[in-house]
């Protein structure tokens, strides 16, 4: 049954905005690599960009590349090996106009290639925007070049190049899922003559991701037939809420459909689409955003998975999932699932709601099988019209296909995924992982892996030098696999693992990477193939326990010499591999404490006014926590020489300090034994660990700042929690607000914009503090008074009356002339008061300075 959403959007942005404060991010990258820190292949060429359409041929050994006006055939083992080019551009007539539409000359309208399929053995099926005109031709695989067999592209490549759209050939057949008009307000899942049918029930603003052919096993017992899926978000027709809500979807039609004979003619017969569900059920928050799938084919089709990327459709929000599902799940919605109807209320208002009716048969939106032929019906075309005028009313199913798990597979916080590939791997342990590579909105690429629920983010790696996103991601099917990435700027290939750069036992295993193992015979972390003669030598764990590394398998021999003069600056520095890890530094086997003499920021110890005591070995160390298990590693050994003669004697503090890292505060003292056993000194690294009061935890980036806080005592200080800092910012806002509120006051006062109160505040402080023994009104008076004398002696000027509330100009106040005229009554007393001297000293303190208030007459005048 429908459900009603009443939400105001007051009421969404608070509570999207607690989600996001409450929301701590449960996975991280344990390795980092930056751009030009591993080696990758790229191609771009000159004066062409959108390399967004990606078709791999292995046997071939090629990448075929369709960019902006151009298509490129590069090597697949080096992508940077361009081997052929062809450019198909629109005619100067063509672009004028699509320009004379209302479109951009320069961008829009120009031939952007989206389709890009194998046809057959000898040539390529490919389409373009062709400014705003699409337009397919058949590229020959021989000699590269565009046949000349122009076809009309409307309802198989979008007009726009901006428009999502998806396609897949299946037996010399396309199937799009795009826009079919100039607007772009009416969408169709197409083949051939076959489409759907233009109504809201059916296609509601779709924005298509992915589609694929689903094969049906050989020895199917149902007879079923070959099955194609579509995957789009479009927005709800089943929920009501103040704008449009947004749903993802999966479609599906069989490739045997040829229409109805007399309903539906020229529309799928087949066409039946319900909703897919990712959420985490301990919030019950909704990833309600496809934006792209990749299908995990086995033989058998009941065995197949396909992963899919969601994000939210609230932008602000920024946290992505992936979640899997079972495509036989699908079928079975499909094939016993309730269908959704529609009913109409008070004469105009639309609801859905679930058919509870009898299903006509054979069942709406099925292929033909064996139940159908049993009822005489071999061919969609043989349908009885109930059956098609139910499916062409009912295309939406009610029940909706539920992931694996019923929960993500993967889910990061701050990051948008918008691309991703799976790859099923086979590990020493004999058994087979997905391996999932994501890619983002900012050109980054994650692998990830869930062991048992376990979300793990191996590694991250930037593959664009400035932040794209992925457009488009392929992986290869060898031995050695290859990713593939499109972006605006060029095609980027990298290899699916970096096990190279792993030189400890620990790393390699720790890193929990299928495609890694570490050899122990030749000490180096390599990548699995079939043909490795050496199993025996490798050793791998991806449950996390490094427990079979040896000693010497730890330690990295790299050391540095540093000389410095005594009253100098040394920095030594530590760059650990995993961001899971905790650095502590140690000398003369005694563990660092920061104080005024050593700090630590981002891993790197800073020694300032440098003594010859300082002169010895500084070890870093890295301590990383994998299922309660403390693994050790000495990553680098420095030998600091303190040259010269000391002048200035330094004295270490004695009092402890806090040092606190992220959410961990670990308290150290200097009270450490000399110590010369490796034994030893791990011991004293894993003392220091369990005695943390909060555990370790790294952050995305390479370290995070440390700061100094001091303490009466050896007890750890925590950071404060989030409610603390929350009040901590509110404190500091309401603060800042109220001195802007009394800087204003102020500034109205001075100007004379408030009323009577500021004024007598005005006169208090220029008086000096002496108290007029007359009210503002009688004051005020005087002044008007005043500016009448005032106006009068300016014969060039026109008089103002006192009571005038107008604009007075320099003009209308005499110029800068002292007016000559007799003083009103008032003024007369007082100036005879002051100049006879018959006022007693208390008595005159009180009164008002006559040149104070000729001066106040003029500047009010």
């Amino acid at each position: 049954m429908m459900r009603r959403l009443n939400m105001t959007p007051v009421m969404l942005y608070m509570i999207l905005h607690l989600l996001q404060a409450a929301w701590s991010d449960p996975v991280i990258p344990r390795v980092v690599w930056k751009y030009g820190e591993v080696s990758l292949f790229k191609f771009s060429q000159t004066g062409v960009s959108n390399y967004s359409t990606l078709l791999l041929n292995e046997d071939r050994g090629v990448l075929y590349v369709g960019a902006r006006e151009a298509i490129f055939a590069v090597k697949m083992s080096n992508v940077s090996y361009k081997k052929y080019e062809v450019y198909w551009k629109v005619p100067e007539k063509k672009q004028k106009e699509c320009a004379a539409k209302g479109k951009s000359q320069e961008t829009e309208c120009l031939n952007y290639i989206r389709i890009l399929h194998e046809f057959n053995n000898e040539s390529l099926y490919v389409c373009g925007t062709y400014a705003f005109q699409p337009t397919c031709d058949y590229l020959s695989v021989k000699d590269f070049t565009l046949q000349g067999k122009k076809e009309e592209g409307k309802g198989k490549c979008p007009f726009d190049p901006a428009q999502r759209y998806t396609s897949v050939m299946v037996d010399g057949e396309l199937y799009s899922g795009t826009v079919y008009n100039f607007l772009g307000s009416e969408t169709v899942i197409l083949r051939s003559h076959l489409r759907t049918e233009y109504a809201i029930p059916w296609l509601n603003e779709p924005s298509f991701v992915y589609s694929d052919v689903i094969r049906e096993n050989d020895n199917s017992l149902d007879g079923g037939d070959d099955k194609v899926y579509f995957f789009f978000t479009e927005v709800s027709v089943e929920y009501e809420f103040n704008s449009k809500l947004l749903v993802p979807r999966v479609a599906r039609v069989c490739k045997s459909d040829h229409g109805g004979s007399r309903i539906l003619q020229k529309r799928w017969t087949s066409f039946l689409k319900a909703k897919l569900i990712c959420t985490l059920p301990e919030s019950n928050f909704i990833f309600n955003v496809i934006q792209d799938v990749f299908i995990l084919k086995t033989p058998n089709w009941k065995e197949t998975v396909f992963y899919g990327v969601f994000t939210s459709q609230w932008s602000n929000l920024e946290v992505s999932a992936v979640c899997t599902f079972n495509m036989s799940n699908v079928e079975d919605v499909f094939s016993e699932g309730k269908y959704m109807q529609s009913a109409t209320f008070e004469h105009s208002h639309v609801k859905w709601v679930r058919y509870n009716g009898q299903i006509p048969m054979p069942r709406p939106g099925s292929c033909i099988n064996n139940e159908a032929r049993a009822l005489n019906v071999n061919s969609s075309l043989m349908l009885p019209d109930k059956t098609l005028q139910f499916v062409k009313d009912h295309p939406l199913i009610a029940d909706p296909v539920k992931p694996i798990g019923n929960r993500p597979k993967l889910v990061k916080k701050n990051v948008n995924y918008i691309q991703i590939v799976v790859d099923r791997v086979r590990a020493l342990d004999n058994n087979s992982y997905d391996v999932m590579f994501v890619g983002t909105d900012k050109g980054l690429l994650h692998k990830a892996i869930n062991y048992n629920n376990e979300m793990h983010i191996i590694e991250e790696l930037q593959i664009f030098p400035d932040p794209e996103p992925v457009q488009t991601l392929l992986l290869s099917k060898g031995d050695k696999k290859y990713l593939y990435a499109g972006s605006h700027s060029g095609v980027v290939q990298a290899p699916v693992a970096f096990c190279e750069k792993y030189k400890t036992c620990t790393d390699c295993i720790l890193a929990r990477d299928p495609y890694c193992a570490w050899n122990s015979q030749n000490k180096t972390c390599i990548w699995i193939t079939k043909d490795d003669n050496y199993m025996s030598n490798l050793m791998q764990n991806l449950h996390g326990s490094a427990a079979v590394c040896r000693t010497e398998d730890v330690e990295s021999t790299s050391s540095e010499e540093h000389k410095v003069e005594p009253r100098g600056f040394q920095e030594l520095k530590c760059l650990p591999v995993s961001r899971l890890a905790k650095v502590i530094w140690m000398f003369k086997n005694k563990t660092l404490s920061e104080n005024s003499k050593y700090r630590i920021v981002q891993n790197n110890l800073l020694i300032f006014s440098v003594t010859k005591e300082d002169s010895g070995t500084y070890d870093c160390w890295t301590v990383e926590t994998v299922k309660g298990r403390l693994y050790k590693q000495l990553v680098k050994k420095y030998s600091l020489i303190v040259e010269g003669q000391s002048k200035v004697v330094t004295t270490s503090p004695t009092a402890p300090f806090t040092k606190m890292e992220g959410n961990s505060a670990t308290t150290q003292t200097s009270t450490d034994k000399g110590r010369t056993s490796l034994h030893t000194v791990t011991s004293q690294i894993q003392t220091d660990v369990l005695t943390s009061t909060v555990s370790y935890t790294s952050t995305s980036t390479l370290a995070t700042p440390t700061f100094l806080v001091p303490v009466a005592d050896t007890k750890a200080v925590s950071e404060p929690s989030t409610a603390e800092r929350n009040d901590r910012i509110l404190l500091t806002f309401l603060v800042l607000i109220t001195l802007l509120f009394l800087m204003l006051v102020g500034y109205n006062c001075y100007m004379k914009y408030l009323p009577s109160p500021c004024l007598k505040l005005r006169l208090y402080v220029v008086s000096d503090g002496k108290k007029p023994e007359f009210d503002y009104d009688v004051s005020e008076e005087l002044v008007k008074q005043q500016c009448v004398k005032i106006n009068s002696d300016n014969q060039n000027s026109e008089q103002i009356a006192a009571g005038d509330k107008g604009y007075e100009t320099e003009s209308d106040c005499g110029n800068g002339k002292i007016p000559n005229t007799e003083k009103p009554q008032e003024l007369k007393q007082i100036q005879e008061n002051h100049s006879i001297g018959s006022v007693d000293t208390e008595k005159d303190a009180d009164i008002p300075d006559i040149k104070f208030i000729d001066e106040e007459a003029q500047s009010l005048c």
